[in-house]
């Protein structure tokens, strides 16, 4: 694979860019790895990218029922940030931010990341105390965010209404060092780096089976055959459960659609992210000039990937008060992801009652900024049968009553 660079690009510029590579192989799948991550989105390309990098296990397929990113990847609002209450959740969450400081020299592929920051507004007193909670547990875990008061949220976003009829904002839980990245290139990134180690990336390959030898996995059925495995990770996202139905065990995830949609692009108005809770909208400035918008999930279950004009309603309303400048702006598109839910509204990464097969889902409506810290912990669960950074995240919580309860600490699971 050859580097991207600025003197590649001045190269291929006198070349008339003829002489590019792939960015990634598009092999016919082999008989048998070493392990198959089953989903090549952002968690199981990144989990495939550390199997290789940290552990030396490039025998790796990665198999994709659709294309590459298509997923939840690729239909999210892009949040990355980590001030989480609990131990566990402020760990893999902070890992996955730390890692994605460095991400475009570690993959050498730009996946525009940029610490613009993320305020979470506070509009009752039952979210001043919670975050000023949060903020001290933050110190505690060596995260740094910072409560901060209305003038300064003010000097921060300067369109926002401090004043709302509704809610009007006593202040914010602030982490500079949060912000935004480029969802697609991401995806692409990983991608990339796995296919220069090796590893098969295999789209338009649909499992539609899970072979056993008692309590053994063996491998799996596909649209384009049988492929033999002697670990398999199962990442995908809001088919979870599907996937474990045939694997034969059950998952306590329920899958309901999240919605999102962008404006019309303007100029630059707002340089951070902002996530109003209590009215429940979320709003940041794209590189294009979109203000993308997001709010609750759907109140049904669903394999929905579609907008819905309540979602609309809703969430528009929720940040005109907020933020009265949106009331003008013209609706450029709409788009839905599904998403996994667990009841503690935190991740699964973990062991399954099969040997040789593990789980990572349940990351509900924030599972974009887990990104490279899922994909390294669930990596080394693979790889050695255990992650400091996985413990907390078994399945078996649900059974010992160990649960790691963001909705309830935080009052959101974005």
């Amino acid at each position: 694979m050859k580097r991207y660079s600025a003197f590649a690009v001045a190269r291929e510029a006198l070349r008339y860019h003829m002489g590019w590579e792939r960015a990634w192989a598009s092999p016919e799948p082999k008989k048998k790895y070493d392990v198959i991550i089953v989903g090549a989105g952002g968690h199981g390309l990144a989990t495939a990218y550390y199997l290789g990098k940290n552990f030396g296990i490039t025998n790796v397929a990665i198999l994709e029922k659709g294309w590459l990113g298509g997923g939840n990847t690729g239909r999210n609002t892009t949040i990355i940030r980590s001030n989480y209450l609990q131990d566990p959740s402020a760990a893999i969450y902070e890992k996955s931010r730390s890692l994605y400081e460095t991400l475009s020299q570690d993959l050498n592929y730009n996946v525009m990341y940029s610490p613009r920051g993320v305020i979470m507004l506070a509009q009752t007193e039952h979210e001043v105390r919670g975050y000023k909670r949060t903020a001290h547990a933050n110190a505690l875990q060596g995260v740094s965010t910072e409560f901060i008061s209305p003038q300064r949220v003010k000097e921060i976003v300067p369109i926002i209404n401090l004043d709302g009829p509704r809610y009007p904002v006593l202040g914010g839980l602030w982490q500079a060092r949060a912000g935004t990245a480029r969802h697609d290139a991401v995806a692409w990134g990983f991608a990339r780096a796995c296919s220069a180690m090796g590893m098969d990336i295999i789209q338009k390959c649909e499992v539609t089976g899970v072979s056993r030898d008692g309590g053994k996995v063996t491998g799996v059925t596909t649209n384009r055959g049988d492929i033999a495995c002697d670990k398999l990770g199962i990442v995908v996202a809001g088919n979870s459960g599907h996937l474990a139905d045939m694997a034969g065990f059950r998952l306590p995830i329920e899958s309901v659609s999240l919605q999102a949609l962008v404006s019309e692009p303007i100029k630059p108005c707002m340089d951070c992210v902002v996530m109003a809770n209590t009215v429940h909208g979320y709003m940041s400035q794209s590189d294009k000039g979109e203000m993308v918008i997001g709010g609750g999930t759907d109140g049904f279950n669903s394999y929905t990937q579609r907008g819905s004009f309540h979602h609309i309603e809703e969430t528009v309303r929720a940040l005109v008060e907020t933020f009265p400048m949106v009331a003008r702006l013209k609706m450029l598109r709409q788009w839905g992801g599904i998403v996994d839910i667990t009841g503690d509204r935190s991740p699964i990464l973990s062991k399954t009652p099969v040997d040789g097969v593990f789980i990572n889902s349940g990351w509900g409506t924030g599972g974009f900024k887990a990104t490279p810290g899922s994909g390294w912990g669930f990596a080394e669960l693979i790889a050695k049968g255990h992650s400091p950074l996985c413990d907390e995240f078994s399945l078996t919580r649900f059974k010992e009553g160990r649960f790691i309860d963001e909705s309830v600490a935080a009052g959101v699971a974005h």
